[in-house]
């Protein structure tokens, strides 16, 4: 009986790693789709609204799920601050919130070099580097989209497998 709990017990551990890993995935593509919207609205706030950036942060913050939120949350509030520049206030936040994302170095490469175009030009200069990045973005979409289609199902088989091929050895 003892060797039947544990068994379960292995498959279901396995099994829920399995389904982490792969939620993992979906949880890039979802974050991805939002960052791209944050972003337009930005593009918005600033082209239409004539909002200032702290403004135009704190409203995102607030149209967002987590982590995505805490990012523009925190962007807002060290702008706010007043004793940094945009660009530092960027990274500084985009530091701040990375770990709690599914993003990759790509991600992070473009929102790194889009901070530090942000609120150095006009509005019309501004829109064009919003642009680029969700060019940027759409591309690592494309690529988020493929990973999870590739391996979404197989991480979560190879949870469920190891689980079984592990109660077989230790039987």
């Amino acid at each position: 009986m003892m060797k039947l709990i544990g068994a379960f017990l292995i498959i279901i551990a396995t099994t829920w790693a399995g389904f982490e890993a792969a939620k993992h995935l979906s949880a890039r593509t979802k974050q991805l789709r939002q960052l791209k919207v944050a972003l337009q609205s930005l593009e918005a706030e600033i082209m239409y609204g004539h909002t200032s950036l702290i403004v135009a942060s704190k409203n995102i913050s607030k149209q967002l799920p987590m982590p995505l939120a805490m990012f523009f949350e925190h962007f807002s509030a060290k702008l706010s601050k007043g004793n940094t520049s945009v660009k530092v206030a960027w990274e500084e936040s985009l530091n701040e919130v990375w770990r709690f994302t599914a993003f990759k170095q790509g991600e992070f490469e473009v929102l790194t070099q889009f901070g530090e175009t942000l609120g150095k030009h006009d509005r019309i200069s501004q829109q064009k580097h919003i642009k680029l990045a969700l060019t940027h973005l759409e591309r690592e979409e494309s690529d988020a989209v493929d990973r999870q289609q590739r391996y979404e199902k197989m991480v979560k088989s190879l949870g469920v497998l190891s689980g079984l091929l592990l109660v077989i050895l230790l039987m």
